[in-house]
């Protein structure tokens, strides 16, 4: 399949002409949905989930399918078939693609703050995104979406899930918020210059595509 890098935490699966699209929220371009067969939204934060741009693509692509959780599925309420609401353990075809719902809640921001349900999408049991949150699936991943800039971890807590997860390569995500000068000092420590991980880690620009085997 090929993986391109959008805005923030979204990327989009292509395999065999079909389209996938994961968490296209309020930091990306729109364009990541141009012919999309199917979308996957881990949750409801703005940066991950855009009601108007989902409502908009739906109505225009009778044929989009978008599987999410609960919380989400409400806010699409109106939509009709085209929302499929899923959860852990689930197991289902999204644009020939094949996915697993691994995970449940949110990463703890502060115990003063309530979580948010929060699923993460194994993609053809090859390549997994979390999300917001750490969560290590209960199969091997090939290839990982790491979280790398988020309000909820820091570098030791990335260092720490890649090595648990173990996967062959992770990719960033979720790095929006990351200037030119914060996107090297986290490469470095994911990379030569940190205490080590058993991936090969590399960071994507916007718009960079990759072929995932």
């Amino acid at each position: 399949m090929e993986l391109t890098k959008f805005g923030h935490a979204c990327v989009r699966l292509e395999k065999d002409g079909r389209r996938l699209v994961i968490d296209p929220g309020g930091l990306t371009d729109p364009e990541a949905l141009e012919g999309a067969d199917a979308v996957l939204v881990t949750h409801e934060h703005f940066d991950h989930f855009s009601e108007e741009v989902l409502r908009r693509a739906a109505a225009e692509r009778p044929g989009l399918r978008i599987w999410t959780n609960s919380s989400v599925a409400e806010q699409l309420d109106g939509i009709g078939t085209q929302v499929v609401t899923t959860g852990e353990g689930d197991a289902f075809s999204a644009a020939g693609f094949d996915i697993r719902v691994h995970g449940t809640w949110h990463a703890v921001l502060h115990p003063d703050i309530p979580r948010i349900p929060n699923i993460g999408f194994m993609v053809d049991d090859a390549l997994f995104h979390p999300g917001d949150a750490l969560t290590v699936p209960s199969t091997p991943v090939d290839t990982l979406l790491l979280p790398v800039h988020a309000p909820w971890s820091t570098i030791g807590d990335l260092i720490d899930y890649v090595r648990e997860v173990a996967p062959r390569d992770a990719y960033a995500v979720h790095d929006g918020a990351l200037n030119n000068v914060g996107t090297a000092v986290v490469s470095g420590l994911l990379g030569e210059r940190g205490p080590g991980i058993p991936a090969r880690y590399r960071h994507l620009t916007a718009g960079a595509s990759v072929t995932i085997d």
